[in-house]
């Protein structure tokens, strides 16, 4: 993976975690997990990657976190994350600011478009 590819990655980790909270509560293997499922695999991030992330947001009050014991037979403690009112309002700016974003790229690139090489 190049490097640009690399560092657009990890500019958009934090609204891709808001967005997947805003669905439902997930712990961090589960976020992990979706994350590469929706993305067809080009999302594979690393608990390294994702905790500062779920950190940042939590400090910041976008999420909040709580313990949950699973259903299952060993009935492992797992933290839980979920989007508060301010991450929802943090994501729908996000978005906002990503499409505008994206959309300024693709008119910047596609001005020359076949005129040059």
């Amino acid at each position: 993976m190049s490097d640009t590819a690399s560092q657009l990655k990890k500019g958009v980790l934090e609204i891709l975690v808001l967005y997947l909270l805003s669905r439902s509560d997930l712990y961090g293997y589960q976020l992990i997990i979706e994350l590469d499922i929706r993305s067809h695999g080009y999302f594979k991030v690393k608990e390294g990657t994702l905790y500062p992330v779920l950190y940042r947001l939590e400090d910041s009050r976008h999420i909040e976190s709580y313990w949950e014991r699973d259903d299952g037979k060993r009935g492992v403690r797992r933290k839980y994350y979920r989007i508060t009112a301010s991450g929802g309002r943090r994501l729908a700016e996000m978005k906002q600011e990503l499409a505008l974003f994206f959309g300024s790229i693709k008119q910047v690139l596609e001005v020359d478009d076949g005129e040059r090489d």
